[in-house]
C-alpha cells in the first residue's frame, strides 16, 4: 500500500498547471487501489495514433518502475488474440494493475469576452469644458477602450480507467476534461494529478 501511495503522490506534484478538471467518477465501494497492493502496472493508452500511444504511456512509466508501456507487451503482432489470450499475456508477466487511458470526444466551444472601458468621465474633467491640454492629458492619457471579442477553445474529454487483474475488474474510473493542450506529455501529468486528486476525496487513495 505505502507502495504505490508514494508513486501516486510523485504524479501528484509532477509537472505544473492545472488545464484538466473532474467531470465525474465512479469507484468500487468494496475495493480500494490501496489494498490491492499493486506491484507491477500495464499502461495503455487507447489512441489510434502510435506516436501519441507512447508519448503516453511513455510519460506515466518513466514516473516509476512499477508501470510498464503496453506497447511491448500488446501490438500489433498479438493484435488478433482473444481476451483471454492477452490476459494470459499479463498474467504471465505478472502485472496486477491496469491503467488505461481514452480519449472519448473533442469539443469545440466558442465564447465572447466582453470588451474593457477604463474611461470614468467624458466631455471635460472635473465637471468643467474649457480646461487645459495637460490637465486633461494627465487625467485621461491612461484611458482605453478594448472591444469584445470571440474566442475558440477545444476540450478534450479522456477517460481513465483502472483495473485490478486479481479481481479481473474495474475499480475506479473517472472522465476529465482538459484544455489548452500545448503539449502531450504535460497534458498527461496534469490529468493524473486531477485523478490522484480525485481518489483522495472518494477514499480510493489516503488523503495523507
Amino acid at each position: 500500500m505505502k507502495r504505490i501511495f508514494v508513486v501516486l503522490t510523485v504524479i501528484l506534484f509532477y509537472g505544473c498547471g492545472t488545464s484538466s478538471t473532474i467531470v465525474s467518477s465512479w469507484r468500487d465501494p468494496k475495493i480500494t487501489i490501496s489494498s490491492e497492493n499493486f506491484k507491477k502496472i500495464l499502461v495503455v493508452a487507447l489512441v489510434k495514433d502510435e506516436e501519441t500511444r507512447r508519448i503516453t504511456e511513455n510519460r506515466i512509466a518513466a514516473s516509476s518502475p512499477i508501470f510498464h508501456t503496453s506497447y511491448q507487451f500488446l501490438n500489433q503482432i498479438n493484435n488478433d488474440l482473444t481476451n483471454d489470450q492477452k490476459l494470459k499475456i499479463l498474467n504471465d508477466e505478472n502485472f496486477d494493475g491496469v491503467v488505461t487511458m481514452r480519449l472519448v470526444s473533442k469539443e469545440k466551444q466558442t465564447d465572447y469576452v466582453p470588451g474593457i472601458d477604463t474611461s470614468i468621465y467624458y466631455g471635460g474633467y472635473n465637471g468643467l469644458y474649457g480646461g487645459a491640454f495637460g490637465g486633461w492629458y494627465g487625467m485621461y492619457a491612461t484611458d482605453f477602450y478594448s472591444p469584445g471579442y470571440y474566442v475558440e477553445n477545444t476540450f478534450y474529454i479522456v477517460e481513465t480507467n483502472v483495473f485490478s487483474l486479481k479481481h479481473n475488474k474495474l475499480i475506479w474510473t473517472g472522465t476529465t476534461q482538459s484544455s489548452d493542450i500545448t503539449d502531450i506529455g504535460a497534458t498527461v501529468d496534469d490529468i493524473m494529478r486531477t485523478v490522484v486528486n480525485e481518489m483522495k476525496k472518494d477514499g480510493t487513495l489516503p488523503k495523507k
